[in-house]
């Protein structure tokens, strides 16, 4: 009978156990699928991800206790599989388990989703996607910034306008996992909320008050919906036009 090779069987252990966290998709949270928890370094607390930390201490019934964590000071994970608490890396150092297939040592950041494309940039200082078609904008306005590939020659510039809060649910718009884009005056909110402020037909920037969008159909809609129900209308408006020139 042949003899195994113990190191083969380790070997072999080890991408069984993995593939099973895989398919189980048992390990993470609503924000991220991996393998690990963190110690966040502010509260010495444990979390699934630095989302978790924030969206919990944000609720503190103390103003005082409420902070957001720095996601490059982490410096301990705890592996969700062996329970084992270690110093940052992509591989438990016990169970020899991925704890996250994309992974950045920078951002202490671990994702299973590799179909997002993640990389690390460095004029933001942190990780983004590719699936959101980012690019970093070159102008001194926008400087620290990344915008859609699309909007690289043709937005507004409004200085530091990714680095503020969403006019409309308040949630910090730079580091922010949902995706953002940018109004015809400049300033920027989450796409989500800009789409739910049109359906409440508000179509007006909630921080200047400039029109964001062509809504020049919307008022020829308008107008011919009051022409049909009212037929008089039409003639009141025209008696004045008249009037008016004269």
């Amino acid at each position: 009978m042949e003899e195994q090779n113990p190191a083969s069987q380790s070997h072999r252990s080890t991408e069984q156990l993995q593939d099973t966290a895989k398919l189980e998709h048992q390990y993470g949270c609503e924000h991220y699928r991996r393998r690990c928890k963190i110690r966040a370094p502010c509260c010495n607390q444990i979390f699934s991800c630095r989302h978790c930390h924030n969206e919990a201490t944000s609720t503190l019934s103390n103003p005082k206790d409420r902070h957001e964590i720095v996601r490059h000071d982490i410096k301990q994970v705890i592996c969700s599989v062996c329970n084992t608490e270690q110093e940052v890396a992509q591989v438990c150092n016990k169970c020899g388990v991925k704890m996250g297939e994309y992974f950045c040592d920078i951002c202490k950041f671990y994702d299973d989703d590799t179909r997002k494309q993640q990389f690390h940039c460095d004029s933001c200082g942190i990780c983004r996607s590719i699936g959101h078609c980012f690019i970093f904008s070159n102008d001194l306005k926008c400087a620290g910034s990344c915008y859609a590939i699309d909007m690289c020659d043709n937005h507004s510039c409004v200085e530091n306008s990714m680095k503020n809060y969403c006019p409309v649910c308040y949630e910090y718009l730079f580091d922010s996992v949902k995706q953002a884009m940018v109004m015809k005056c400049g300033h920027t909110m989450h796409m989500d909320c800009f789409k739910e402020m049109s359906k409440q037909q508000q179509y007006r920037c909630p921080i200047c008050s400039k029109t964001v969008m062509d809504t020049s159909e919307y008022w020829k809609m308008l107008d011919e919906e009051v022409v049909i129900k009212h037929p008089g209308y039409i003639r009141v408006v025209e008696r004045r036009l008249l009037h008016s020139n004269g």
